[in-house]
């Protein structure tokens, strides 16, 4: 008889962000005169940029055209975008186009890369995160049962206010380490000192960190590094991840890559060898034109138009967190993230409750994303700046922390 794996037994019922979906429609359902603000979304609310689309055409035009027309593209991403990332993104930090794997989002090699890892790995995870980090390892059976909020084995890395949400280093060894800079949802981002001291501790207790960088694009303080291979030996202990998607606008096309250095060694091995046969054997490779529309990202005009891209989301970030500043209430973020972290005396749900049965405003609770979230919501500014602007009038006539 076929049988299931039983790790999923262990899950929460269902998704965060669907489970949100499902309770807006519900109350969208039930108030169907009334117009909802979304400030939850995390997704972009800006068309793509000209050249992007562009490329997207033209990449396509040569798949019709017999002497131009592709087949199957190498799992690992074309030269052409390797080269380019290796060459901009990772410009004087000694990055090969090698070392650079092309795939379809970020989401999926989070939760794809521990696959080449032993599930005998002790797994240390940031509260709040990102839920894929947690739900992926879950999946792999890395965990026991979800008991008083928390899965059993994981290493929970508390992110709270009186830690400035960087989390303390865990006070026993671990070997796989989830970070995000900046965080999603806390919209922080690590120092060169804070991320510094991690490096240290996985080089020092043989750990792996699995670093995503999706949001770094927003990034505006001079403290807060773009790459962890910034930091001194971080290409021995460090795998990291960034995205299209958010930058560019391509949550939809969907293109990201992941960076795994040759100097990635453990058990005698190059994880840069195992992840490349992994990749073989299980991904397809991301289409030739939405490899193109990556590629044109990086000329001249492509680059002009991504910063006025991420320069109006900076803006409707800058709008959002000190509209609320001026409302009285307690945030956090929105300054190296398009999200803002918003605390309340009620617990998170009974605030994203609030804020969306009586003031039809859409935010994601904390809880969401973590035990250490309860009391917070995330706001994000990728709802256009009419919706930022509205809601917080909203705030301003009737809302209560």
């Amino acid at each position: 008889m076929v049988k299931l794996n039983p790790h999923y037994k262990k899950l929460i019922s269902s998704y965060l962000f669907p489970k949100i979906q499902s309770k807006v429609s519900e109350f969208k359902q039930r108030d169907a005169g009334k117009t909802f603000l979304n400030l939850g979304i995390g997704d972009v609310t800006k068309p793509l940029p000209p050249s992007i689309v562009a490329a997207l055409v033209d990449a396509s035009k040569e798949l019709g055209s017999e002497p131009t027309m592709q087949g199957y593209g190498p799992s690992s991403g074309y030269g052409f975008l390797r080269e380019l990332i290796a060459e901009n993104d990772y410009k004087g930090l000694k990055i090969t186009a090698d070392e650079v794997f092309v795939s379809n989002g970020a989401k999926c090699d989070i939760a794809n890369i521990q696959e080449i890892l032993s599930q005998e790995n002790s797994v240390a995870i940031c509260d709040p995160t990102y839920p894929v980090y947690l739900d992926s390892n879950v999946m792999a059976g890395r965990t026991l049962d979800f008991t008083n909020g928390q899965y059993q084995k994981i290493i929970y890395l508390p992110c709270l206010e009186e830690n400035n949400f960087f989390p303390d280093l865990p006070k026993k060894p671990c070997d796989i380490i989830y970070l995000c800079s900046p965080n999603n949802p806390t919209g922080i981002g690590f120092t060169y000192e804070e991320l510094k001291k991690w490096v240290n501790y996985a080089l020092e207790n043989e750990a792996l960190i699995i670093f995503d960088a999706a949001y770094e694009a927003f990034i505006t303080s001079e403290n807060v590094p773009h790459s962890i291979f910034e930091i001194d030996n971080a290409k021995k202990v460090a795998i990291e991840i960034k995205s299209y998607s958010k930058k560019c606008g391509f949550t939809n096309i969907r293109a990201s890559y992941t960076i795994v250095p040759h100097d990635l060694i453990i058990e005698g091995q190059k994880l840069n060898e195992y992840w490349s046969r992994r990749q073989d054997t299980k991904f397809g490779g991301v289409p030739y034109p939405i490899q193109k529309a990556a590629a044109a990202t990086y000329s001249p005009q492509g680059q002009l138009e991504i910063i006025q891209l991420i320069d109006e989301y900076k803006l409707q970030a800058k709008v959002l967190r000190e509209g609320l500043i001026d409302l009285g209430f307690t945030v956090y973020g929105g300054v190296d993230a398009p999200y803002v972290w918003c605390k309340s005396q009620k617990s998170s749900w009974e605030f994203f409750d609030d804020l969306l049965e009586n003031h039809q405003i859409i935010t994601i609770p904390g809880e969401g994303f973590g035990h250490a979230g309860k009391g917070f919501v995330r706001f994000s500014a990728f709802a256009p700046l009419q919706i930022i602007k509205e809601a917080l009038n909203r705030l301003s006539l009737c809302v209560t922390q």
